[in-house]
């Protein structure tokens, strides 16, 4: 099943606590512990790491969203309350549109575990029940509408498609009728999808709806159908995969019921090598109160500061980068979900405590070469991007706006931290030559400062508690403006010093440096 790796063009690339007087002017110089240099010389000189796709920052919008369903339930409802019913997301709603707009240009996966069981209508097709095989139903409005989504907020879309015993003949064959009707519909209404996965985590075949019993033989047998058809029916679709989830912490941590459904990424790879045109995983360091009974544990909030959560994300990358260097060697390499934990979230996955996770991961990720990052999700459950009901954006949110702002497709090597507890992250500046984007975490509980050139932009964000759902940017609340506009998001100019507050999360802007390597 060998075959020439395809080019592509360019566009095509896989990218404690403080006092009122501190929070009102968290850029100017504050005595610290420890200062290390940022100044234009070792700017100018940071040597280019990697690069990402300009749509590196990206989300995921789960297929039951579009569809409506049983989704993650609530945190203050039944104890063992797992699931809720919910309707579809509007698409079409203005201030949604306007938030999303600004986390552009990004990709947008229309996926997740439902996906594998979801039937697209056919022409005139009204159903009040799916059919058997089927546990969801889009119909053909539904799908345009996230088509026009996309094309208003500036994502391109990638999806996976159904699998299910649905789609299967007698012989329990893979068939491509769903999969053809859903890239018939998107042409039809002027849309593309610009990248697939063939099946939706198969190495959790369990959960996923495929059929009992479903291995290695059969999904081999099936991919190869898949990618058949794929050239044929979508030869611009780039084809990433396999996308596993949960292997690099190794097998014995799996729950027992799953594991013996387990399909190993390592086989489906082995299967199939040279036929991808990126390899794609998932990762999410521990599950929710919500799957307690699993054996990958609970995420915990006391360590969400913690190297050893943070750091997590490395993890999963060097197992599925040396599956990738086995199997397809050359290939990008895309994460394409991950949040704060499994399961739609912890409590506190919607507060200002999981930005450190969030910013840490895309900086770690970034310097490893990662073209994309897609947050899981875009506006449903607690790890969402943008409350669903509200439509209030969640600090991660206000994190991601300043990472697309700043930090540019160009990775750097970051410049000397004053601090263990300072993660320092450094990429070309978004749109501006030869400058410098600098993002800062301060994990600890002193006040530190970085020397950075006089004229610097600084953005802060704090929040008080540290686990508030409201995060300020400079000491402002940040916000969505009448006329869609983001309003709260002024700089601060530098002096010669930052300040970066105790558990603080810093964006820096430095222009005119010169980098070399930030030539375009």
């Amino acid at each position: 099943m060998a075959r020439k790796r395809r080019k592509f063009p360019h566009g095509h690339r896989l990218i404690s606590s403080l006092g009122p007087a501190i929070l009102a002017i968290p850029a100017l110089a504050q005595a610290g512990p420890a200062s290390a240099p940022a100044g234009p010389g070792e700017l100018a000189s940071l040597p280019r790491l990697a690069e990402v796709d300009p749509r590196f920052l990206s989300y995921n919008v789960e297929m039951v969203e579009v569809t409506g369903g049983r989704f993650w339930a609530p945190y203050g409802g039944p104890p063992d309350e797992m699931y809720r019913m919910r309707p579809p997301e509007d698409l079409t709603n203005r201030r949604l549109r306007a938030l999303t707009r600004h986390l552009g240009p990004s990709y947008m996966r229309v996926s997740g575990t439902w996906a594998n069981t979801t039937y697209l209508e056919a022409p005139g097709e009204n159903l009040s029940a799916p059919p058997a095989g089927y546990r969801q139903v889009l119909t053909r409005a539904q799908w345009q509408g996230v088509l026009a989504f996309a094309r208003a907020v500036n994502a391109r879309i990638g999806t996976s498609f159904a699998v299910g015993d649905g789609t299967r003949g007698p012989d329990g064959v893979w068939r491509n009728d769903q999969a053809q009707r859903l890239i018939d519909l998107t042409r039809q209404s002027g849309g593309e999808i610009a990248f697939a996965e063939f099946i939706n985590e198969p190495n959790a075949a369990g959960l996923g709806g495929l059929p009992k019993g479903y291995g290695v033989k059969d999904y081999t047998r099936d991919f190869a159908l898949f990618l058949k058809w794929a050239r044929k029916a979508a030869p611009d679709m780039r084809i990433i995969g396999p996308g596993g989830v949960g292997e690099g912490a190794g097998l014995d941590r799996i729950p027992v019921a799953v594991r013996e459904n387990l399909l190993l990424t390592e086989k489906l790879m082995e299967a199939s090598p040279g036929t991808l045109d990126g390899v794609s995983y998932h990762f999410y360091g521990a599950v929710s109160q919500r799957c307690k009974g699993s054996s990958i544990g609970i995420a915990d909030k006391d360590s969400a500061l913690e190297p050893s959560w943070l750091d997590l994300t490395l993890r999963d990358w060097r197992y599925y980068s040396g599956l990738r260097d086995r199997f397809e060697p050359g290939d990008d390499i895309w994460v394409t979900e991950t949040a704060q934990a499994a399961c739609g979230g912890s409590p506190w996955a919607s507060t200002f405590l999981d930005s450190f996770r969030y910013v840490n991961q895309l900086g770690l990720l970034a310097q490893k070469g990662v073209k994309v990052v897609f947050h899981n999700t875009l506006a449903a459950s607690d790890y969402a991007l943008i409350d669903r009901d509200t439509h209030q954006p969640r600090p991660n949110y206000w994190a991601a706006v300043l990472w697309k702002r700043i930090m540019g497709t160009t990775v750097l090597k970051a410049p000397a931290s004053p601090s263990v507890q300072v993660r320092l992250y450094a990429h070309c500046l978004t749109g501006t030559r030869g400058g410098v984007g600098l993002a800062a975490l301060n994990i600890g509980e002193a006040h530190q400062s970085l020397d950075a050139p006089s004229g610097a932009d600084v953005w802060t964000m704090t929040a008080e508690p540290i686990d508030s759902a409201q995060v300020k940017v400079n000491g402002k609340r940040p916000e969505l403006a009448a006329d869609g506009a983001l309003a709260g998001l002024k700089p601060i100019r530098a002096k010669g010093s930052i300040a970066l507050p105790a558990r603080s999360i810093t964006f820096i802007a430095v222009r005119g440096v010169r980098n070399a390597a930030c030539k375009s």
